[in-house]
């Protein structure tokens, strides 16, 4: 049975189904777009009502992209345009490589673009005049005798009508790498406060918890604000990372737009939010003798080698932005009355006692809010894209030109007709142009004159 008796294949093959998949994947990917993924059920409840967020469930919308149906909407156009490709792509080759020099001369009298000359002199040499003047207009000739003249050929960018089955191909490859990525990566989410590290993140929406393979440990945060005082104008997070009990990458600052990549997993800067705790580091200035803590508040701590305890016993909270503006320490090195004073945060402020002079330095502790992604399909994306664009250049501004020059001898006239055509598979305005230039060289060529 023939391909095109076949029913099933004809429907594959059909362009109407193309354009059918291709709207419902447009419209479905429009609803993923709007209606928000990967959240928890109770928030479609809240946000749409019970039976819409049960009707959700039941399509597992808040999954799309994932879901059956999606995919197989997916593997239904991959399956159209393997078909589609399958059933066109050998005439099209047949195109690309058929030997244009057997074509019928019949044929030729009958192309779009065509002229026709009669002048003196031997087909061989007229040949030869030709071949000249095909190469001087940038056209690279072949030739062959035929029983009653010769034909020259020649064609530019043959391999253009290959372009429309690289856009197919292109297709196809973004589609694999977007299965890959939503199959084998994941988007989560992490809070690290500043001195502590997690080997697990958390996936968007539905908090499942996700195990690294690694640990991932937040040395330090800063923040910066604008003039205002509440906006912030830069934060960011010193990183270490500890795979197999060694540190690989030690203290790597990120910041928005600049993430840290480790084993195909991405970290954002994304956020960040104040703890209710203190970094602070004593120091004992005629000694040097210095020690670092990280404190909870209203807590009494200890640092036995300096025989010294505090704590931050009160602070004030900065009305906008929720961190702590200023804070209040008890102090005390055993030798005297305890000292309490109030100082900024992220400051340090100088203690004289009789017997020695300390500086304290406190900061509110930060836990970075990092966003994490692993996307195993992104680069085949890339590559898919990067073909596609290649393609559509090929299919929209390149054509398959050719042309062709018959040389017969007229024996009743004692002379030589020349014809000159030519055709193009598309864009056929400017293949006129070029057609009119080739004629023109002709006609104007004092060697197939004088011939």
């Amino acid at each position: 049975m023939k391909k095109t008796d076949n029913m099933v294949w004809r429907f594959f093959a059909s362009v109407r189904l193309a354009l059918f998949t291709l709207l419902i994947l447009a419209t479905t990917s429009i609803i993923g777009t709007l209606i928000p993924q990967k959240n928890p059920p109770e928030f479609y409840v809240e946000a749409f009502g019970q039976r819409t967020a049960q009707f959700f469930q039941m399509l597992d919308v808040p999954n799309m992209y994932n879901s059956w149906w999606f995919l197989g909407l997916l593997l239904l156009f991959s399956i159209n345009l393997i078909v589609c490709t399958i059933d066109r792509l050998p005439n099209v080759w047949h195109m690309v490589v058929m030997n244009n020099l057997d074509t019928d001369p019949e044929r030729l009298e009958k192309m779009p673009q065509r002229k026709v000359f009669h002048v003196r002199g031997d087909v061989s040499a007229l040949a030869d005049i030709a071949a000249g003047l095909l190469t001087k207009s940038g056209w690279k000739p072949q030739r062959e005798n035929k029983p009653v003249g010769t034909l020259l050929f020649s064609q530019k960018n043959a391999w253009s009508r290959l372009g429309v089955y690289a856009v197919h191909l292109s297709i196809l490859i973004i589609f694999a790498g977007a299965i890959i990525g939503s199959l084998l990566g994941f988007k989560a989410g992490v809070m690290i406060p500043e001195g502590s590290a997690t080997d697990t993140v958390y996936e968007a929406g539905t908090e499942k918890p996700i195990p690294l393979g690694f640990t991932v440990k937040c040395d330090d945060f800063n923040v910066s604000f604008y003039a205002d005082g509440t906006t912030p104008k830069e934060f960011r997070s010193n990183l270490s990372v500890l795979d197999n009990g060694k540190t690989t990458i030690d203290k790597r600052a990120i910041i928005v737009n600049d993430p840290l990549d480790y084993k195909g997993i991405t970290f954002y800067q994304a956020s960040y939010e104040p703890m209710q705790g203190f970094n602070v580091v004593i120091t004992n200035t005629a000694t040097k003798v210095s020690q670092s803590f990280q404190i909870p508040f209203g807590q009494k701590i200890s640092w036995v080698e300096g025989g010294i305890d505090f704590g931050v016993i009160n602070q004030q909270v900065h009305s906008r932005r929720g961190d702590v503006s200023t804070l209040k320490v008890w102090f005390s090195d055993g030798k005297g009355d305890p000292s309490m004073f109030w100082m900024d945060n992220n400051a340090t402020h100088t203690i004289s006692n009789p017997t020695a002079t300390y500086e304290f330095q406190a900061s509110q502790v930060y836990a970075t809010g990092l966003q994490v992604a692993k996307d195993p399909g992104v680069w085949t994306v890339y590559a898919g894209c990067i073909l596609m664009l290649i393609g559509l250049y090929v299919a929209f501004f390149l054509s398959h030109r050719r042309v062709w020059v018959y040389i017969v001898r007229e024996e009743a006239a004692d002379r030589c007709q020349i014809l000159v055509c030519g055709a193009s598979s598309k864009n056929k305005l400017a293949f006129e142009k070029d057609f009119s230039a080739l004629v023109e060289c002709f006609t104007h060529d004092s060697t197939l004159q004088n011939a």
